[in-house]
């Protein structure tokens, strides 16, 4: 990556981890105060993530013209890896759900809270899961983090990007709970971090990682509808 696509990445990753959540709901209240109208609760997920994509899109441009070249010239084995990368997926965490299960059960709350959402607003959010969520979380975490990580060490990109990841999916339920065991469902999101991280590496382009993360989410979102 540039220097500008590394500053700027920097910002923008630091703003979606902790920044944003806490100033988003002040934001809407704001908007919907200006406008004189309230909100539901679609509309505000549908404008969080565009503009997210937006940002994203302007501040990894060149990176993501280069990924793609990459993605075009080796199609056919990008395919072969999302298709392994895919398979592992289900593999490991059917695993690693029989091994967790047994030493824990608690609620996933984003599990929980995603399922409401599609139950209210099913087109919008499966825009949301299927394609604008995974394109800002693979361009983050796995081209930004693990792909900068990476050039200074390689175990160390697949535990940080993993544990961020993870981390994304839970701290806000254990911040608001005041509850440090909202923070266990965090162990779900090892295997698909570790598979996102390694589909991303061996197809070597992020569009690799990208479809595996839009297949595994709407294949969920589907079972949730």
């Amino acid at each position: 990556m540039t220097n500008r696509e590394r500053l700027w990445g920097g910002v923008l990753l630091a703003a979606y981890l902790w920044a944003l959540p806490l100033c988003a709901d002040p934001a809407f209240a704001l908007a919907e105060r200006l406008l004189g109208r309230t909100l539901g609760e679609g509309v505000r997920d549908a404008a969080y993530h565009y503009v997210l994509f937006a940002l994203t899109a302007a501040v990894f441009w060149g990176y993501l013209e280069r990924t793609t070249r990459c993605f075009l010239g080796r199609l056919w084995g990008t395919v072969r890896t999302v298709l392994l990368g895919l398979a592992a997926f289900f593999l490991l965490s059917e695993l690693s759900w029989r091994l967790t299960g047994r030493f824990f059960q608690a609620e996933n709350l984003n599990d929980l809270a995603i399922a409401g959402k599609l139950a209210e607003s099913p087109r919008s959010m499966v825009l949301i899961v299927v394609v604008l969520a995974p394109f800002v979380e693979e361009v983050l975490f796995r081209g930004y983090l693990f792909g900068n990580i990476r050039e200074v060490s390689r175990p160390a990109a697949y535990l940080v990007s993993c544990l961020a990841f993870a981390l994304l999916h839970v701290w806000q339920f254990a911040a608001a709970g005041r509850d440090p065991a909202y923070l266990l469902p965090a162990v779900q999101y090892v295997v698909p971090g570790l598979v996102l991280a390694w589909t991303y590496e061996r197809s070597g382009t992020l569009w690799g990682s990208v479809l595996v993360h839009s297949i595994v989410n709407g294949i969920s979102a589907a079972r949730l509808l």
